[in-house]
């Protein structure tokens, strides 16, 4: 059955609408991300295992609470999504205490770079011309960060904080395949395998004191529970990709977190490659793209 000019416009702004809307759902989970940094900084009565463990117990207490579709059967890709969500949410808290914020944030969010490559195998979507051509743009920003941390300390940390990123862009991939169903399921199952894993090591660590309860509630129910309920929701309507490259306001907004309540200032060189990477976040967000292969609709 054909549409009317009159129903594929209101269609049109209907799809137009939920777009902007989960644009607004991925911004918010990103503003929500950068408070990481900061906040596990300040937690410092707890030791790694305590952080990422009791963040991810809170998360998974509110992701039941509030999305009743999670805790609905769970399927083995819900399973294998779940295994990156907590590889990535552990490896982000290990890299943050083994380099600076600024680093770890940064380099988790070349995610962006994985997806490009990986969306075209895993998800059949290409990335657009404009994203093609940024490309280098994001890796000579990343680049950069490596410059700040010469030492052993720096640079294992630095390692770690890719390796995160590398999970980060899966998770987003996987996540965007669930679209259709069972991405509340992984996000519930993620954070109580993050708990599992976590869970030996915070066994023996320092009694939290009344601040690091804060913390960790901050950290489980609104950076991790709510930000990713939102990024779930943003999923639906979004590439991997444009979901991706809209949550590099995160590394723009973390070091600010990070100097006001930790009194931590990222190097110059990691400042520049941040700069780089958000003007390159600018352009792919302001300039009219086309995809490979395809006239302009």
């Amino acid at each position: 059955m054909s549409l009317t000019p009159s129903a594929l416009a209101r269609e049109t702004d209907d799809d137009a609408r939920a777009r902007r809307r989960a644009r607004l759902c991925v911004l918010g989970a990103a503003v929500l991300w950068s408070t990481a940094g900061a906040a596990i900084k300040v937690a410092v009565g707890l030791n790694t295992w305590q952080v990422a463990g009791g963040r991810g117990l809170v998360a998974a207490l509110v992701v039941a609470a509030f999305l009743p579709s999670a805790r609905r059967g769970l399927s083995r890709m819900a399973v294998a999504v779940g295994v990156v969500y907590a590889l990535t949410t552990v490896l982000f808290v290990i890299a943050n205490r083994m380099t600076t914020a600024a680093n770890a944030i940064f380099l988790q969010d070349v995610a962006p770079l994985w997806v490009l490559l990986l969306s075209p195998l895993l998800l059949r979507e290409s990335p657009t011309r404009t994203e093609l051509r940024l490309v280098p743009l994001y890796l000579g920003g990343a680049a950069l960060f490596f410059v700040d941390e010469l030492g052993p300390g720096g640079a294992a940390g630095n390692a770690v904080a890719v390796a995160s990123g590398v999970a980060f862009a899966l998770l987003f991939i996987g996540l965007r395949k669930l679209r259709d169903g069972g991405a509340e399921s992984a996000i519930l199952a993620g954070n109580l395998i993050a708990f599992a894993i976590c869970l030996p090591g915070a066994v023996g660590g320092p009694v939290p004191g009344l601040r690091d309860l804060v913390v960790l509630g901050w950290l489980g129910a609104f950076q991790l529970g709510l930000a990713y309920i939102l990024m779930v929701r943003g999923l639906k309507h979004l590439s991997a990709v444009e979901a991706s490259l809209l949550a590099l306001v995160e590394p723009v907004l973390n070091p600010v977190w990070a100097f006001i309540f930790a009194g931590e200032r990222p190097g110059p060189f990691a400042m520049a490659g941040g700069a780089v990477i958000l003007a390159a976040t600018c352009a792919r967000i302001f300039v009219g793209e086309r995809r490979p292969g395809r006239s302009a609709a």
